[in-house]
């Protein structure tokens, strides 16, 4: 009963840890836009050298069976996730200063802790506990794995994201986050333990607790995924699968942006040439109806004077004159006064039936 009770308590401290380092991450990233990416990338680094340090000293809590270690369960995962909303929303060369940060710090801090130690014998002091002694073997598969995960994240999200597989989000998400936990252990484990006698129980061990880490922290990340999506107004972009490895994304992004502002900016012009030449063509109809207009005064018709030295003084009808000039199309009648004159006979029956 006891024993049960602490259990309990162990897993709910466990999630409540998870949680809020999980929280912190996304937060900071969501703060992006106002603060920049500095105080993210600097939370990364924080993060990778207290999962360096509490590794290395060996921190678990064994649960029904499995044992999570606090490095991998907490800070590791919190790594992950951070690099994966970072790569999905920022791109490439933002995932690449994130992953240049982390193994950086993965390999400072235990150069920095076995400097320490060196130090403290140097000197004749008692050692550090605080500070766990680095084992080659298991730092260097540490940094090693750790890159190699970043970088299969990138690739894995964009492969599931290919119109093939039409995936949903949350299927997309699910199965990269996955991917890249089983990869680690796969990887660490091989590296860091091949050839011991506990080789194959770390292995399977590791990889049961590393799927129900998966699904604990996946709800997060899908709800941050979907949140930051929506916020954006924005369809998540599917880029080159080695988009992760070299600049090719970045540089056809820039590209389809120089190409809409040029096309843009064409558009434009056409727009405003095509209104200039409206209003030319509307100055030169008021000019020419300013003007005087000659007319003969027997048979009404309009005197058009020449434009160069070749052309003759040419005279045209007031109908053609004012079509030519003003695009109105006339019709013929005849007024009251006129049908008298020339049409008695009809205008008087006309009067009589009005």
């Amino acid at each position: 009963m006891i024993k049960d009770k602490i259990i309990k308590i162990n897993l709910l401290i466990l999630a409540a840890e998870a949680f809020m380092v999980y929280f912190l991450v996304l937060l900071t990233h969501s703060l992006r836009k106002r603060f920049g990416l500095t105080f993210f990338y600097a939370l990364l680094g924080g993060l990778t050298v207290a999962m360096s340090w509490i590794t290395d000293a060996g921190v678990a809590i064994n649960i029904c069976g499995l044992t999570f270690m606090i490095g991998s369960t907490v800070f590791y995962t919190s790594l992950l996730l951070g690099v994966f909303v970072l790569y999905v929303f920022e791109g490439p060369t933002a995932t690449r200063v994130a992953i240049f940060t982390i193994a950086g710090m993965s390999i400072l801090t235990p150069l920095v802790a076995a400097l320490i130690h060196f130090q403290t014998n140097l000197a004749g002091l008692e050692q550090f506990s605080a500070i766990p002694m680095p084992t080659l073997r298991i730092n260097s598969a540490s940094v090693l794995t750790t890159i190699v995960d970043l970088i299969f994240l990138a690739l894995m999200w964009e492969v599931l994201g290919k119109s093939q597989y039409n995936l949903k989000l949350w299927k997309r998400a699910f199965f990269t986050l996955l991917g890249v936990m089983w990869l680690d252990v796969l990887l660490f484990t091989t590296s860091a333990f091949f050839g011991t006698l506990h080789y194959f129980s770390i292995m399977q061990g590791t990889l049961i607790s590393r799927f129900f880490i998966s699904i604990f922290a996946f709800p997060i990340l899908y709800f941050y995924l979907s949140w930051q999506k929506k916020l954006s107004g924005t369809k998540l972009r599917n880029r080159p699968i080695l988009s992760i490895l070299k600049d090719e994304s970045d540089i056809r992004t820039e590209l389809n942006f120089a190409k809409q502002e040029i096309k843009l900016r064409i558009e434009a012009e056409v727009k405003n040439e095509a209104l200039i030449k409206e209003l030319k063509d509307a100055l030169n109809k008021v000019e020419k109806l300013e003007d005087l207009v000659p007319i003969c005064a027997s048979c009404r018709r309009v005197r058009i004077e020449p434009q160069t030295p070749n052309d003759k003084t040419t005279w045209i009808s007031m109908e053609s004159y004012i079509h030519k000039n003003t695009h109105l199309e006339l019709s013929h009648g005849i007024c009251p006064e006129c049908a008298k004159v020339m049409y008695p006979e009809i205008s008087e029956e006309m009067e009589k039936s009005n």
